[in-house]
């Protein structure tokens, strides 16, 4: 592959991660909060291109530069080198992540993963009066390490998608990020009281219920996975952000 089509596959890549940050296909790699990083560095790649091609044209010319060229493409036998055409493969991935939006990770890769809960640094002041929206890591942190203290006598809502263990007991999941989808890992709630009639993995839900004491150990890594009692649950669209990047936070 010549110069040119170095700077071609660049410039391609560069306007692929451009894409992607300009639209919300960059969530489903990355956290939101690194949108600006990626817009600068399709930036820089697109100008790497150009830069690289403009330096190709400005190089040499003349006998000198067309005997120079032919013996860089020569093999040493008198035969001229080729590139391999197979190296344009190289620009299928490119056309994937403009065209195709990969899923967000779900209940296959949350249910072979031991939860990760962690124990935060503080919880945020709730609302005195009404329902309490919580996101799925908040939930777990207060009813494992605050003893559920700030969660009792409130009604909770939460938000996240279903995935069954191999017994088929359900839990509600939200896939933390600490920096991109590679190192996702999920926090789960196990589910008890009026669960839904029919369970499909992945499906997203919105849930109504209670603390409840109820604990379990995942058997993956033995961490803790608190319950709600839940009085309501109801399926919901895809969040526009698949993933919780309260974690760590």
């Amino acid at each position: 592959m010549n110069r040119q089509a170095q700077a071609g596959v660049l410039f391609l890549l560069g306007v692929a991660v451009l894409h992607a940050g300009t639209t919300d296909l960059y969530l489903r790699y990355v956290k939101a909060g690194l949108r600006p990083l990626l817009l600068a560095a399709g930036a820089v790649l697109i100008v790497a291109a150009v830069a690289t091609l403009w330096y190709e044209r400005r190089g040499p010319r003349g006998p000198e530069a067309s005997d120079e060229h032919a013996h860089d493409q020569d093999d040493g036998h008198g035969h001229a080198h080729r590139e391999p055409r197979i190296a344009w493969l190289l620009v299928l991935p490119l056309f994937a992540l403009i065209l195709v939006a990969p899923p967000a990770l779900g209940s296959y890769s949350a249910m072979r993963t031991g939860t990760a809960l962690q124990e935060p640094w503080g919880y945020p002041k709730l609302p005195a009066a009404g329902a309490l929206r919580l996101n799925v890591v908040d939930y777990a942190g207060r009813a494992v390490y605050d003893h559920g203290r700030s969660l009792r006598g409130r009604e909770v809502k939460l938000t996240g998608f279903l995935a069954l263990d191999h017994s088929g007991a359900p839990y509600l999941v939200r896939m933390a990020l600490n920096c991109c989808a590679a190192d996702a890992q999920p926090v789960k709630i196990g589910l008890s009281g009026r669960i839904p009639p029919v369970l499909q993995p992945d499906t997203w839900l919105e849930v109504t219920g209670h603390y409840t004491t109820h604990q379990t150990k995942d058997p993956v890594n033995s961490g803790t996975i608190p319950y709600i009692d839940i009085t309501q649950a109801k399926p919901v669209p895809v969040p526009h952000d698949p993933y919780d990047e309260s974690w760590n936070n």
